[in-house]
């Protein structure tokens, strides 16, 4: 009897702890279909915020009757780029309708002057973001690229240029000849300007506004791409290759004449060659070159802008070109007190 009364007594002692459990369990569960709901619900996001906290990006894009490829290009810019520049040459197959209707937001800018870099040029001028990127209209270069440019201005480099020829980079839109062309003129530039450029005359490229008044661009043609670059070494700022795929035009034939535009790039690297840099660029060092594969900042994380100065220069750098001044200053006093 004894036993069978204990044996009822422990049935009871476990019998309210696992009801309890139970209930407890019935709560968790209601409580996880709650939380599940409320992850489910998309967040909120104060747009005003992000906004505020990050760089606005303007996207220029050079366009002459290029109706057919718009829809390849328009479509997949990023969402969150603030400014799409059409820069329109006068076009007659109702390329500004159609980018109107496919991106409703985008601002149209007529092109002055004739020739690739002159539509460049206009787009500049009339850009309001703080970082700009250079896009083609005909479907070859992939705007899905362009977060990789802007992380390698965030990264720290004033200009992003393009390359088809490192580790990631590809071209599907390159005969023989001009790949061999392309090659000379690298090479052109890097005998000359002592960089090691692995590619010059592409035109994805990005760059911070702020250094737009140092390039001072002046070209035409499809020389401006490579006067962009070979500036951006010439002024000493920090330049960062990025990986980019070039694919074939989706439709219709391309503008670039080999030979002509040829000639017009090698004119315009011997130019750059011999023309005269400012003092004050003299002292800030070699250029800074970095190939890179540049990644987007962590979503949440508040987006810097680049430095407002072009040269970046280490601290040991600065003390070793004021050393230098200080002797130079020295040298130029010691002729005069000999003289007196």
């Amino acid at each position: 009897m004894w036993f069978m009364f204990q044996q009822g007594k422990e049935d009871l002692t476990l019998r309210e702890p696992c009801a309890k459990l139970s209930r407890l369990a019935g709560a968790s569960a209601t409580v996880a279909g709650d939380l599940v709901g409320i992850e489910e619900r998309p967040p909120v996001v104060d747009r005003g915020r992000l906004a505020a906290d990050r760089p606005r990006v303007s996207v220029v894009i050079p366009a002459l009757n290029e109706a057919q490829n718009l829809p390849y290009v328009l479509p997949r810019i990023p969402r969150w780029v603030d400014e799409v520049l059409l820069v329109d040459g006068h076009s007659t197959d109702g390329t500004i309708e159609l980018a109107r209707k496919l991106y409703p937001g985008i601002k149209i800018v007529m092109q002055a002057g004739k020739g690739k870099g002159a539509a460049l040029r206009s787009g500049f001028a009339a850009a309001r973001g703080d970082i700009i990127v250079m896009l083609d209209a005909d479907g070859s270069t992939d705007p899905a690229q362009i977060p990789a440019f802007v992380g390698a201005l965030l990264a720290g480099a004033d200009f992003a240029k393009g390359s088809r020829f490192i580790q990631g980079g590809g071209t599907a839109d390159m005969t023989l000849h001009r790949r061999l062309g392309n090659w000379a003129f690298v090479m052109m530039v890097r005998v000359l300007f002592g960089e090691s450029y692995s590619d010059l005359c592409y035109g994805y490229n990005a760059f911070w506004q702020h250094v737009l008044p140092q390039l001072k661009l002046d070209g035409d043609g499809f020389e401006i791409e490579t006067m962009m670059n070979v500036r951006a070494l010439r002024r000493r700022l920090k330049v960062a290759e990025v990986p980019s795929f070039e694919a074939r035009r989706v439709y219709g034939e391309g503008r670039l004449r080999t030979l002509p535009d040829g000639w017009r790039v090698l004119k315009t690297i011997w130019r750059e060659f011999w023309a005269p840099v400012s003092p004050e660029r003299r002292l800030s060092g070699r250029g800074v070159y970095a190939p890179m594969t540049p990644v987007a900042p962590p979503a949440g994380v508040a987006l810097g802008r680049a430095p407002s100065t072009a040269g970046l220069v280490t601290a040991a750098e600065q003390e070793a070109h004021r050393l230098t001044d200080q002797e130079q200053q020295r040298s130029t006093e010691r002729p005069a007190a000999s003289a007196a």
